[in-house]
């Protein structure tokens, strides 16, 4: 998609409501209905907010960036423009997280580094199913096309560099070369990790990234099998001028931060929006984050990605998470107003 096609996009999502919002089970809630609101660092989430707030072109979130740029406020900010809107789907929440890895590698092959990275073939049609990442990989469909970046050690870190969708390669000479995503083959992501639990290799508790790349490189030859189960197959562009000390760059290109960007689907969760989650499980979350990324694995009103940063022990714990919980969309108040009326 072009810069401008991004931008209109964009302007759509946070101007109106799309028909899977309008179909949806909304509900009106308080800010003393918010388990925990009163304890979080709003002015953390109001400078994340800050970070994408220009973008749409619809004149209510224009004033409201523009207020929150000349008047900051916090926690009085939000209570005061917001209303917070429960949109309830078909399915169970569900959150997980990601993180941006950190690989080494090389940006021509060498014995050590022999893994590719490509760059999305002119051939393959955006949004259209092309070769499955069995066949892609088994029958070197992008070989000798000259559309490598960059060359890893290890094809499982690779695949979890595929479904992060984003990272950082360390070269040789102390460079890094910073990666992002460059579309993909059209397929489906299938998780290996519940492709495991129903082949009766662990249990679901059991599960986990680091778990499935220790599982993995210990059965190579069935490993490989299990990577191939997910078709979906992602590539990558160069990422240039971004900051090294910011994160990656979001769909809203944008740079996301550490435990205040969470992903998540645009059919029912405006890009922009502030997000109060509620994830339960061992280590609980309450925190107002802002929605300002996608994946093509978060699909449903209640299905969100929290990012956790940069490097192993983001993934680490990245990794662990997998929880139930309830996510409320923070929604200017005229327009969380008109969304429950037409209810």
């Amino acid at each position: 998609m072009t810069r401008a096609g991004r931008a209109t996009l964009l302007a759509a999502l946070l101007t109106a409501a799309s028909p899977a919002i309008a179909e949806a089970d909304l509900q009106l809630l308080s800010f003393d209905q918010l388990e925990g609101w009163a304890e979080d660092d709003h002015s953390a989430a109001l400078k994340t907010f800050l970070k994408t707030c220009d973008i749409p072109k619809d004149p209510e979130w224009r004033s409201l960036c523009r207020v929150a740029r000349e008047k900051g406020g916090g926690r009085s900010f939000f209570e005061l423009f917001f209303r917070p809107v429960l949109i309830r789907g078909d399915e169970t929440a569900l959150f997980t997280g990601y993180f941006e890895p950190e690989l080494r590698g090389s940006l021509t092959r060498t014995p050590r580094f022999r893994v590719p990275l490509y760059v999305r073939p002119r051939n393959v049609p955006e949004g259209q199913p092309w070769a499955t990442r069995a066949e892609i990989e088994e029958q070197g469909l992008l070989e000798g096309r000259g559309l490598e970046i960059a060359w890893v050690e290890d094809p499982v870190d690779l695949f979890f560099l595929q479904i992060q969708g984003s990272g950082r390669i360390k070269l040789p000479g102390g460079q890094v070369l910073r990666v992002g995503y460059g579309g993909h083959n059209g397929h489906n992501y299938r998780s290996i990790g519940q492709e495991m639990i129903r082949r009766g290799i662990y249990e679901a508790h059991q599960v986990s990234a680091q778990v499935i790349k220790n599982w993995v490189r210990r059965n190579p030859i069935d490993g490989a099998a299990l990577l191939r189960f997910n078709p979906s197959y992602v590539f990558f562009r160069k990422v240039k001028g971004n900051d090294p000390k910011e994160g990656p760059i979001g769909a809203m290109n944008r740079p996301v931060t550490a435990g205040r960007t969470v992903a998540v689907d645009p059919a029912f969760t405006p890009l922009g929006a502030p997000v109060w989650v509620e994830k339960d499980g061992a280590e609980p979350i309450h925190r107002l984050m802002i929605a300002q990324d996608t994946g093509s694995a978060i699909k449903g009103a209640q299905r969100a990605d929290i990012f956790f940063g940069t490097g192993a022990q983001a993934g680490l714990d990245a990794g662990k998470i997998r929880d139930p919980g309830r996510m409320i969309v923070l929604m200017p108040i005229q327009r969380a107003f008109a969304m429950v009326d037409e209810e």
